[in-house]
């Protein structure tokens, strides 16, 4: 409700219309976006992939303008490498939804190959945290809005980059470097985008 609440002065997003909460439970009640999601638009217009993927690589671009001094919330890999600890200690992850490179692979595993690519210098954005196709809603003209914020917050750009190019992947490698191309990145870290992938798998 908080990130909804502070992101909707700065980008598209639904608009809290009533929360309520106790100790165990909270019902929040908000706004729809219009349009479909990326995916779906993806998928039901061949023909006008590129010019999708500009329009996600400029929303990403705005989001990403935002002042990092500005935003009250911390999402960088420190945080949630914490957080993916305290699952894997748990037995919270599920191994049987890993991507297809890391079926099989145990929790543990992830863990080692991710870490093991650390330390990474740090790029610090405003970031969505989970800016995957099925999360950004486009509709007519420049029209764009994302929902499911929850992990909103200052973070290394490719937090967002690396979901964002692991849907693309499922429409072609030439999409996935249009997204660089769009958003202005010459030379893809390619470690970086591991790095999140990996990451993502412990959520």
């Amino acid at each position: 409700m908080v990130r909804l609440q502070w992101l909707g002065d700065r980008i598209s997003v639904p608009a809290v219309q009533a929360f309520f909460g106790t100790p165990n439970e909270a019902w929040l009640l908000i706004t729809a976006l219009p349009g479909k999601t990326a995916y779906q638009l993806l998928e039901a217009y061949p023909d006008e992939r590129r010019a999708i993927v500009d329009r996600l690589a400029h929303m990403l671009r705005r989001l990403h303008a935002i002042p990092v001094e500005s935003c009250p919330f911390n999402s960088d890999h420190h945080l949630r490498l914490s957080e993916a600890r305290w699952r894997i200690d748990r037995g919270l992850v599920d191994v049987e939804d890993f991507d297809e490179q890391r079926a099989g692979w145990s929790a543990e595993a992830v863990w080692a190959n991710m870490t093991g690519l650390l330390p990474m210098a740090q790029d610090p954005v405003v970031t969505h945290g989970d800016f995957s196709l099925d999360n950004i809603l486009l509709a007519d003209g420049d029209g764009a809005g994302c929902i499911d914020v929850g992990r909103a917050g200052v973070a290394d750009r490719y937090q967002d980059l690396a979901i964002l190019w692991k849907g693309l992947g499922e429409f072609g490698t030439a999409l996935q470097q249009r997204l660089f191309e769009s958003y202005g990145i010459v030379k893809p870290d390619n470690r970086k985008i591991q790095f999140h992938l990996m990451l993502d798998e412990l959520f």
